[in-house]
């Protein structure tokens, strides 16, 4: 099977048709503020395309994991806001997902006219295991498009965040109306192939976040197939405890050390390099104003703090080094901050990831920043999406795909 496209959609006509998109509004909030309207924004080019080509465009998305019932904070509210300050069109949002008001506000849509349904994650039949309870959720957001009048109805999956879910919004809904590939999702794979069907090298791939334990699968998937990993973030600490450092009172995954020494000794056969820091930035504690100093990294307890120290950043020394690895590099994959930079004084090693990053983009190597806190990093930084190759929606589902799995939501698309 081969996957529908949008061009098809708009092609066939969609003036006075109801279409159901599955987009990405799973922006990150400080309260009721959307703090990096970048999946608003990534979302607004197909939905904008509907419209203007006259099709009454229901939107559903999710934000945050409720229990499977409404809870204000995950209130689609703020980001539904912030798509309407963006879009030229009207654009207004449901109390409920399939109740009352869904339904009605979904029959009074105009032509070019957008209506977001509240979080699909409140019905719990959304995320539910059971075949069945989704199916049955699936086809009542059919209804909303006057399925019965078959083919009136079509859905367009433009969420690669979610991609990687079996969900009644992501699969189950694919079998029931005519479905279509959004522009977001095929631009998202077409990427994600070339760096895993014979990505130009040198191939670097940088990995850091707070959990090793969240990216052994692509780590094993990516030795033999990568020149280099470097590795950063709060997993960097299971590492050198891999290597016999002490690490103190850092995030450690200590189950996690066989594998990860596994992996260190497999690569090397394998025709992959692990960089791993040399010097860390070791903190008295967990917080922005904490005092703080460099350490080598198999000296991490001999700073003033002692075992109590934290390393909550790579150090100087490590970040030039993985810079001048991204400056060689052809193709490089960003995933994870190589610190906490939410505090500044612990930004400096993922703001020199960035900018290598952004500088290796001008010299023409194809960088991709593969979502979740990377992408919310760069942003907050101070870097513009334009400065690199590609910022991609989904963490999860990029290290998924990466990782060789199939995902769900492309599966049933037949992408």
């Amino acid at each position: 099977m081969t996957a529908h496209t949008l061009d098809e959609l708009l092609a066939d006509g969609v003036r006075g048709r109801h279409v159901l998109v599955r987009s990405d509004l799973n922006v990150p909030l400080d309260g009721s503020t959307v703090t990096d309207d970048g999946r608003v924004r990534a979302s607004l080019p197909v939905i904008s395309k509907l419209a203007e080509a006259g099709a009454r465009v229901i939107v559903m998305a999710h934000l945050g994991r409720p229990k499977g019932m409404p809870e204000e904070k995950y209130s689609l509210r703020p980001a539904v806001d912030r798509l309407a300050e963006l879009a030229s069109f009207p654009v207004r949002l449901a109390d409920d997902v399939v109740g009352p008001s869904a339904r009605e506000l979904s029959a009074e849509l105009g032509d070019g006219e957008v209506l977001v349904l509240e979080n699909v994650r409140f019905d719990a039949r959304e995320t539910s295991k059971i075949d069945a309870e989704r199916e049955d959720l699936a086809r009542e957001l059919a209804a909303l498009t006057g399925a019965d009048d078959a083919p009136r109805g079509a859905y367009v999956d433009d969420a690669f965040g979610a991609v990687h879910r079996k969900h009644a919004s992501v699969y189950d809904i694919a079998s029931i109306l005519p479905s279509y590939l959004g522009e977001l999702v095929r631009a998202e794979v077409e990427v994600l192939k070339r760096l895993t069907e014979g990505a130009e090298r040198p191939y670097v791939v940088v990995l850091g976040g707070s959990k090793v334990s969240d990216k052994l699968a692509v780590i094993d998937n990516l030795i033999g197939k990568a020149d280099r990993l470097l590795v950063g973030g709060g997993m960097l600490f299971t590492f050198l405890a891999a290597q016999g450092h002490k690490v103190g009172s850092s995030l450690l995954e200590r189950d996690q050390i066989p594998t990860v020494q596994a992996y260190l000794e497999r690569a090397t056969a394998a025709g992959t390099e692990f960089v791993l820091p040399t010097d860390v930035v070791v903190a008295s504690k967990f917080a922005a104003d904490a005092e703080h100093e460099v350490a080598s990294a198999d000296a991490i307890e001999e700073t003033g703090f002692g075992e109590a120290g934290i390393g909550l950043d790579i150090g100087p020394d490590t970040a030039a080094a993985f810079a001048k690895e991204i400056a060689g590099a052809k193709t490089v994959f960003w995933n994870g901050p190589m610190g906490v930079f939410e505090f500044p004084a612990f930004a400096a090693g993922t703001k020199a990831v960035a900018q290598a990053l952004a500088d290796a983009t001008a010299a023409g190597a194809l960088t991709v920043v593969g979502g979740g806190d990377s992408a919310a990093a760069v942003r907050t930084l101070g870097f513009a999406d334009s400065q690199f190759g590609h910022i991609s929606t989904g963490g999860g589902a990029s290290l998924e795909y990466l990782e060789g799995k199939e995902l769900p939501g492309l599966t049933a698309l037949g992408a």
